[in-house]
């Protein structure tokens, strides 16, 4: 009998008697893969001509098919082409309408010259009529990215900017940043054919806007993109991990690359159950006792090359890497809860954006109380009275409710220990949340209402839309517990504000505090982890550091 050889696994995974201790990360494409030229006579050389072009206003009482009007390099482009491109607009008119539908796109038009063929794509910009907000650049990064993906064999591919559409760093930021996150594919966990490749020969793409460039200003706006599509990055393969990966162990490693890829400017700290049991953090401990990785709280802390420091903020995610439910087990989604991770990806996908943006004026925290919600002997029960880190009494009314257990001790950890001065926290925390805003908000609750100001306006430029929620101070009375301080939960009814109500129990009633409930945005079934919450996270630190008081 020959000798079996030693099977290596694909990748990093548990063994039958240890956890996994590592979770890989998705490779990005190459930051230079995407760059900006004021040249138009340069799209003569590529394989893909993108052709943004906005739509004519139309009169609402008007009933008549609006012709194409093209207009500066679009329409020399027709021009050269035999009107090509206007009649493609034309015979598909009911569905493109022109490019009323920022991220639209007609059919692609092919041009044989000799013995190459080239490749043209109209794509909507909106009406000319409507400002450009950040949204339409999303979708105009998000719409190149699938246009090169989908046209197979594409090398190269010039997008022509109208000059409405503009070149300013902003501008630039947005489409670099949906650029690159809408090229993600998760391979991790694949082998063989079943590997996705995106745009798998694709080499350059280059934006071409009508007017001046200032190079070295635009490849900076094209470098912050990238940056934040590398948080984003992170924050999905965080969440898609499954739980033989992704534990409270590969986690904080995670949290340590981070830190070691920085360039000295986040400093990683990890408690593990001594140093959590010192400072009192009975509610967090609680949750990770029925696991077989040990809780580790994670605290990575960043401060700007200068030191100069404008505002010292904490950002808390939930890191429950797998939720069970404990011994009030789930009796659906059992499957998803690999998510319970959500708030701890976008926490620490911003952490490696901001480090790489090398953000000023601002010293920040991101905190990450990880563990898991398992069942065993030692595990927490109901009617347990567990005693968090501020002294509070706390009575387990409910295992499913573990969330914010362990964000208690994290809040209490963020305000009195470190002493941010403002806090945000961001959690996979309730069902009642999805059900009362759906799948394409998160919740946001907070008293302070310039924070709830910052929060909306945040949303709406970084795409990871919210809705401020009421704390109707009246629920409290559902947290009333016979025996303790407190309970963890109120009744079915209300849900998601009785544990917004409870978080306000450990921050300080005088500092602005948020928090948001990310349980529908974080996952699509479609497609799998979103991303959601990066964005929002460091767009948030970043106006931090310039807001001087």
């Amino acid at each position: 009998m020959s000798e079996s050889k030693e099977f290596i696994a694909p990748f990093t995974t548990w063994t039958y008697d240890k956890p996994c201790e590592e979770m890989s990360w998705t490779e990005p494409k190459s930051p230079s893969l995407l760059s900006v030229s004021s040249d138009a006579s340069a799209a003569d050389d590529f394989d893909l001509v993108i052709v943004g072009i906005f739509a004519p206003a139309k009169d609402d009482e008007s009933k008549e098919e609006l012709k194409p009007a093209l207009a500066g390099a679009a329409a020399d482009l027709d021009t050269s082409l035999g009107g090509a491109l206007s009649s493609v607009m034309e015979e598909n008119y009911k569905a493109f309408k022109h490019g009323a539908s920022a991220g639209s796109v007609t059919p692609t038009i092919r041009i044989f010259d000799g013995s190459k063929s080239k490749k043209y794509i109209l794509l909507g910009l909106g009406t000319e009529d409507k400002d450009v907000e950040a949204a339409t650049l999303f979708k105009v990064g998000s719409a190149v990215a699938s246009a090169c993906n989908g046209e197979k064999k594409v090398k190269s591919c010039a997008v022509l900017m109208p000059s409405k559409l503009g070149s300013a760093p902003s501008t630039l930021t947005d489409i670099s940043s949906s650029f690159y996150s809408q090229l993600y594919a998760d391979n991790r966990y694949r082998t063989g054919d079943k590997v996705t490749v995106t745009a798998e020969d694709l080499s350059s793409v280059v934006l071409v806007p009508e007017g001046d460039v200032a190079d070295e200003e635009a490849t900076s706006a094209l470098a912050a993109g990238y940056s934040i599509s590398q948080g984003i990055y992170l924050t999905k393969d965080i969440v898609n991990a499954p739980h033989n990966v992704l534990n409270s162990i590969s986690l904080a490693n995670t949290a340590r690359k981070i830190a070691a890829e920085s360039g000295g400017l986040i400093e990683c700290t990890i408690l593990g159950k001594v140093e959590c049991e010192k400072r009192g953090m009975g509610s967090y401990l609680a949750v990770g006792r029925g696991s077989e990785t040990e809780p580790q709280f994670i605290h990575l802390a960043y401060k700007p090359k200068d030191g100069k420091i404008n505002k010292k903020v904490g950002i808390i995610g939930k890191g429950v890497l797998f939720d069970t439910g404990g011994y009030n087990i789930k009796t659906a989604m059992m499957g998803l809860m690999k998510f319970d991770c959500g708030g701890a990806a976008a926490v620490l996908g911003a952490a490696l954006t901001i480090s790489e943006l090398a953000l000023e004026g601002v010293e920040a925290h991101f905190i990450v109380a990880a563990c898991e919600n398992m069942v065993n002997e030692k595990a927490y029960v109901p009617s347990d009275v567990i005693v968090a880190s501020n002294g509070m009494t706390i009575e387990v009314d409910n295992t499913d409710a573990e969330g914010r257990l362990t964000m208690a001790d994290a809040l209490v950890y963020a305000d009195k220990e470190i002493g941010c001065e403002d806090i945000i926290e961001l959690s996979t925390l309730t069902g009642a949340c999805m059900v009362a805003l759906g799948t394409g908000l998160a919740g946001v609750f907070t008293q302070n209402e310039d924070l709830a100001s910052e929060l909306r306006d945040i949303s709406k430029v970084t795409g990871d839309k919210s809705w401020r929620m009421p704390l109707e101070q009246e629920y409290n009375d559902q947290l009333k517990s016979k025996i303790a301080d407190i309970k963890n939960c109120g009744t079915r009814y209300g849900g998601a504000i009785t544990a917004g109500l409870f978080l306000e129990n450990f921050v300080d009633k005088k500092k602005p505090f948020a928090h948001i409930d990310i349980a529908g945005p974080v996952w699509s079934d479609a497609t799998g982890a979103t991303g959601f919450g990066s964005k929002l996270v460091t767009e948030w630190v970043r106006r931090k550091g310039e807001k001087k008081e």
